[in-house]
Order: structure tokens, then C-alpha cells, then sequence
């Protein structure tokens, strides 16, 4: 196989020993070349990957700005093309470009302490994939254990009735009654809550006593609420204090909310949880597979090592 690369020095012999003019000699190559099957192919110039930009003479290829953008985020990249898109970031990885250069100029790179980071990290890296692939199988939690968990935490969460809960206590049934009608022809229960009530503990906030939870009130009243649509008001309870009219009403979207925050808090505490026993579980596996012994330095580390 003759490649142009060989054919250059045989053409300028040839002109010398022939006196072909150039003309005539590249008749005759062409002949020479489709009759030899020749290839040219073996000294064309490599194929060059496209280059977006030269920083001090260092390129900065197509290949590269395309993995740096893979690695945004959607946000990010959301956000770039809001602000400039993909020539706003290239001007960024100039700019890292050009500071990482400095940093070389510096001789940053061959610090060891940089070094030492950058191995450390290294490493936690390689712990990482190995984790992932040890922890593969999902953590997931069940409705049961989510149930428990809320249950255990109920003091934090709202109860599933989701009412504001106001009373009041009147010392006998003529006037407990009376402010039932009053209230049920347009009257204001906190109005008459702060008047006439005799429960120390609301009569200041108009017998409001904050959203329901278990053991708000008495057992009587508790029993009263969970029937009462929200709005109306109960027909007098009688308890050995007195007499009991109770309202609820609608929680606040805002308190509701608070509440879907609380849930999600708990819940990815138990999640949480449950990955730490699994991971747990995976270093007990590779500890029993393993050989310990502590080396006799060990006896310069006390239990109190590292306290202030």
C-alpha cells in the first residue's frame, strides 16, 4: 500500500530522473494509485474535536463544556438559561479556567495538605459507591410504622379531627341554656365566654381553647365534640363543675399546613432511622467477615480522648 506521505519523495526523484513535468508525473500517480488499490487515508490529518474556546493556550474542548453541563442540576441549568444560557456558563468555566491556571502559577497543586484533601476525598468518594451498592435495596416505611411513629409523637400533631375547640362553663342549666339560644340567634360565643363563663383556664380568650388534640377536656365534653359539626353549638354537658356549652370551628389553613410539616419532619425521621440501622446492619456483615487486633498505640487512646 502506497500512502501519500511515501509518494512525496518519489515524486520529486521521479521529476529529477524523468523530467516529467508535474503535470505528466500526476497522471502517472493516478494510474499507479488506482491500480495498487492505495489507501490515502493513512497519513490524512487526525480528526480534531471541535474547540470552544483557548485560555492561555489551554483549550477548553466541546467534550468538556458538554460533561460540565451535564453534571448542573435542572435548576441550575433552568437558571443559566434565564440568565445567558449555555455562553454565560462557558464564560464561568473560563473564569475557572483562569483561576485554576493562577493556582498552578502558584504551585497549589503541589501542596501537600491540598493533596491530602483531595486523597481524602477521593476516598470518601470510593466509600460512597461502595455504600450505594451495598444499600442498594430500597428503605422504605410502612403505613403501620408510620401510624406507630405519629402515635408516639402525637403531642406534636394535630389530631385527625382538625377543629379549633372554644367553651365555656356556666354554673347552672337555666343559664347554660339561655346562651345556647342566645348563641344559636346570631350571639357571640367569645362575647359571652368572657362575661359569663366560670373556666379560668379560656374566659380570658373568649373560651378558645386552641386546635383539638386528645385530653384537651374532660372525658364528657371530649365525647361531645368528636360528634359536633363545626360551627354549631352543643346543647348544655353536664359535668360535677357546672354546665358546658362547647363550639369548634375550621382550623386555619395556615395551622393545617403547619401541621403537613410536622407529619413530613416525623416521617423522614423514621426514614432516617431506619437507613442508619441498615447501614448498621452492612458494617456488622463486613466487621464479622474481618480480622481486628488493636496494635499496642492503642493503649495511648482513652475514652475521654477528644473532649475540650
Amino acid at each position: 500500500m502506497i500512502g501519500t506521505c511515501t509518494l512525496r519523495p518519489m515524486m520529486s526523484h521521479y521529476i529529477r530522473c524523468t523530467g516529467y513535468t508535474p503535470f505528466r508525473l500526476s497522471l502517472f500517480l493516478a494510474g499507479l494509485l488506482v491500480g495498487s488499490g492505495a489507501m490515502l487515508s493513512g497519513c490524512a490529518p487526525p480528526h480534531e474535536e471541535p474547540i470552544v474556546a483557548l485560555v492561555n493556550g489551554r483549550a477548553i474542548t466541546q467534550t468538556e463544556f458538554d460533561i460540565h453541563w451535564r453534571e448542573l442540576s435542572e435548576a441550575t441549568r433552568v437558571r443559566y438559561t434565564k440568565e445567558g444560557g449555555k455562553r454565560r456558563f462557558l464564560d464561568e468555566l473560563i473564569t475557572r479556567e483562569l483561576l485554576m491556571q493562577e493556582a498552578r502559577r502558584r504551585g497549589l497543586d503541589q501542596n501537600d495538605a491540598i493533596r491530602n484533601k483531595a486523597q481524602r476525598y477521593k476516598e470518601q468518594l470510593i466509600l460512597d459507591e461502595l455504600l450505594k451498592d451495598k444499600l442498594q435495596s430500597k428503605v422504605e416505611i410502612t403505613k403501620d410504622e408510620l401510624d406507630a411513629y405519629y402515635e408516639a409523637h402525637s403531642r406534636e400533631l394535630l389530631d385527625p379531627l382538625k377543629v379549633q375547640v372554644s367553651l365555656m362553663l356556666l354554673p347552672n342549666f337555666p343559664a347554660a341554656k339561655d346562651l345556647e339560644t342566645q348563641v344559636n340567634h346570631g350571639g357571640s360565643f367569645a362575647a359571652f365566654a368572657k362575661r359569663y363563663s366560670i373556666h379560668e383556664q379560656s374566659k380570658s380568650k373568649g373560651g378558645d381553647l386552641g386546635p383539638y388534640r386528645k385530653d384537651l377536656v374532660i372525658p364528657d365534653v371530649d365525647a361531645v365534640i368528636r360528634t359536633l359539626k363545626p360551627g354549631l353549638i352543643s346543647a348544655p354537658i353536664k359535668t360535677e363543675s357546672g354546665y358546658y356549652l362547647v363550639m369548634t370551628t375550621p382550623l386555619d389553613t395556615e395551622i393545617i399546613q403547619a401541621d403537613l410539616a410536622t407529619q413530613e419532619r416525623l416521617r423522614q425521621e423514621l426514614l432516617a432511622d431506619k437507613r442508619r440501622k441498615r447501614f448498621d446492619e452492612v458494617i456488622a456483615d463486613i466487621r464479622t467477615n474481618a480480622t481486628i487486633r488493636l496494635a499496642d498505640a492503642s493503649r495511648h487512646i482513652t475514652d475521654d480522648a477528644g473532649k475540650p
